[in-house]
């Protein structure tokens, strides 16, 4: 790494708002430490989304500190989270003075963080730049693109992401092809996968089970769809186990709908209560399918090259479908249970990692940041 000419330490505030953030934060954290006569790092977490024994986990088994500061704005609508996490957040800036702040992913976090720094003019750092669904029905999509746009350094995970930021004006020289921190943080861990007992524990096989994640509101806020895609798991269960780690607002909405006769435990069809990361992972390295709605875990499985359907009608990864394992498949029964058994034919597609999908992601950051300073 270069060295800075001059002899200030630059304080760098990391925002992380929910725990899916912590993955992507934590490689870009603890390289800054490496060099403590440069930079300054305070890690933040806004507290939009923050359950303290699960937190708890995956900040342990990432290495990461407890955050320097916690906001515990906790959970409202849109405007409600938003607004708190600014006024939180605009009074830790004040009192830290930060040189950048370095946001992650597309949360409401996200965007008021980075507005917050952008209006008391602090540059502002994105990881995870330029991801488009081109849905804008995604309250994700609109802080995307609002976050980007009031950003002074873009660190994409893909060439896609590179070209979404030029076609909407945002300066070359901005925009820095580092890779996938997330993949960084799944690296650091992969070692430590073969030792988990979760297999064991839940008492099945690996590579002969489906692995299932729902939580975005279009699948499980709307019965119907819900109820669909759950007639679908229920086909799926004569073939292989389901593995159902559910977040509780999911749960929350078995019962509300009623659907809790639909999933009960018979052996095939299991839900779990929410999982550790490594748990986690070890269950996507492992799964023989993966169905889900979630972001990251199109780009998991892409990485340990496990098949993945994604339930929702568009991604903003399309990177894990043109290079990747990954197939979009929406929401329509038929299909689902069409392409699953595909994959459990035998007949499931090959992909690969895209580049710099690595263990030197952070690193990379860490020479723009460098740059960036001088």
């Amino acid at each position: 790494m270069k060295s800075l000419a001059s002899s200030k330490k630059y304080r760098i505030m990391l925002v992380a708002g929910a725990r899916p953030n912590f993955m992507k934060i934590a490689p870009v954290l603890n390289e800054l430490k490496k060099y403590p006569a440069l930079f300054d790092p305070v890690f933040v977490h806004t507290g939009q989304h923050y359950d303290d024994r699960m937190s708890r986990v995956f900040l342990e088994e990432l290495a990461l500190p407890l955050p320097d500061v916690d906001l515990g704005v906790g959970s409202g609508t849109h405007a409600v989270q938003t607004s708190r996490v600014m006024t939180a957040f605009e009074k830790t800036v004040l009192k830290r003075k930060p040189e950048l702040v370095l946001v992650v992913g597309d949360v409401n976090s996200t965007l008021a963080c980075a507005l917050v720094a952008a209006k008391l003019h602090i540059p502002v750092a994105h990881v995870e730049a330029g991801l488009r669904s081109n849905d804008r029905s995604m309250p994700e999509e609109i802080n995307r693109i609002l976050t980007d746009q009031i950003s002074d350094i873009l660190f994409t995970t893909c060439r896609d992401g590179d070209m979404n930021l030029k076609k909407e004006g945002i300066p070359p020289d901005k925009i820095h092809l580092v890779g996938n921190t997330m993949i960084q943080s799944l690296l650091q861990v992969q070692p430590g996968l073969e030792k988990r007992s979760i297999h064991r524990d839940l008492n099945v096989t690996k590579k002969e089970y489906i692995l299932v994640t729902l939580h975005r509101p279009s699948n499980v806020d709307h019965e119907a769809t819900f109820r669909s895609i759950l007639g679908a798991l229920r086909h799926l269960q004569t073939r292989a186990t389901i593995l159902f780690p559910a977040h509780p607002r999911t749960q929350k909405q078995i019962h509300a709908f009623g659907f809790g006769s639909q999933v009960e435990n018979n052996g095939r069809f299991r839900i779990l209560d929410a999982l550790g990361y490594m748990d986690f992972l070890a269950l996507q390295k492992y799964a023989g399918l993966v169905l889900t709605d979630s972001g990251g875990v199109q780009e998991e499985t892409t990485f340990f090259g496990v098949p993945c359907l994604t339930l929702r009608e568009n991604t903003e990864r399309p990177v894990t479908i043109t290079q990747g394992t990954n197939i979009l498949v929406g929401t329509d029964p038929a299909a689902i249970i069409r392409e699953s058994e595909r994959v459990l034919d035998g007949r499931m597609k090959k992909g690969s990692i895209p580049r710099y999908w690595d263990d030197r992601v952070a690193g990379r950051m860490a020479d723009v940041l460098i740059r960036f300073f001088s």
